[in-house]
């Protein structure tokens, strides 16, 4: 592969969502950030953390068969549906998969599918320099769409978005300047985020259980002195019965005699302590003044390292 992967553009979170004729907005799915590299020869799916993961998505390693180009860098989200909407939780399921036989199994069950809104690498040019709607004039003309390949829609009226967002129950839209560049390794006020709920990677510091099985995790992040600290339980989400059972033999292994967490954690009776080596994505409201989430729901496995649940992130 003769293309070096590279950081992707961030945006950053607001409260308010731009108007202006400069600006436009799009969908924020909930999924998994993916760049796909092709340099003619070899095509690889990198993810925002710089993981590869070309195995886990194998129908869209043909990159000529979706994107009429010699080379090309694309952006985009890799999403799958559960009830018609977009699932952390499904997308997961394919992207935590390593073993080759599983993968291909997954492939036909799980669809995956390619959400893509930007470009940074165009036949042997960068065009991260150029603005947002360049890039997006050269999508259309190479991107071939299909039932696995989209390209991301523009809307003019990012509240009228938003509130169909706040309809469906999706996570939340986008605004981007259409005369913006892409910089890489970036985060600006030029992409704005705005979501309905707040999410984050948290690592498991503890579990509680009924009838033998684990039926809630205690969760903890990193602080800046490098502290694990609680910030909350959860025992709802989509995680099925069988998730719920594979986590209670998971953590057989990491049971350790004593509390994990720097703090005490408001729910202890009955809570047996692990090393925090399990990470999932959270979704909930907002912070409680005692520094807890608020109503929080799993999402799904995170494929992050525990080190990475701190309370900078940002997602």
């Amino acid at each position: 592969m003769n293309l070096k992967p590279v950081v992707p553009f961030e945006p950053i979170q607001s409260e308010t969502i731009p108007q202006g004729e400069e600006w436009m907005a799009q969908v924020k799915w909930d999924g998994v950030r993916m760049l796909t590299y092709f340099d003619g020869r070899e095509a690889r799916l990198i993810n925002r953390k710089s993981n590869d993961r070309t195995k886990q998505y194998p129908e869209f390693h043909d990159v000529r068969s979706y994107c009429r180009t010699d080379s090309v860098i694309l952006d985009g989200e890799m999403i799958a549906l559960a009830g018609g909407k977009p699932s952390f939780h499904e997308i997961m399921r394919r992207d935590s998969l390593r073993r080759e036989q599983e993968i291909r199994f997954a492939a036909g069950r799980i669809p995956a599918i390619y959400m893509i809104f930007d470009i940074l690498y165009l036949n042997g040019d960068w065009v991260n320099g150029a603005t947002l709607a360049e890039r997006q004039r050269r999508l259309q003309e190479v991107v071939i769409p299909s039932e696995r390949v989209q390209l991301v829609p523009n809307v003019a009226d990012g509240e009228l978005l938003f509130g169909l967002m706040k309809e469906r129950g999706w996570e939340g839209i986008v605004s981007k300047r259409l005369d913006s560049s892409y910089a890489i390794g970036g985060k600006d006020a030029r992409w704005q985020k705005m979501k309905l709920a707040r999410d984050l990677y948290a690592a498991i510091g503890g579990v509680t259980y009924r009838d033998g099985t684990v039926n809630a995790i205690l969760l903890g992040l990193y602080d800046q002195e490098g502290r694990f600290t609680y910030i909350g339980h959860a025992g709802s989400g989509k995680w099925k019965v069988q998730d719920w059972r594979d986590l209670t033999e998971n953590v057989r292994p990491l049971i350790v005699p004593n509390r994990t967490f720097f703090n005490v954690p408001e729910r202890i009776k009955g809570a047996v302590w692990i090393q925090p080596a399990l990470t999932v994505k959270i979704q909930f409201l907002e912070w409680t003044p005692g520094g807890t989430m608020r109503h929080p729901i799993i999402q799904g496995w995170a494929n992050v390292p525990p080190e990475a649940c701190d309370v900078r992130q940002s997602l």
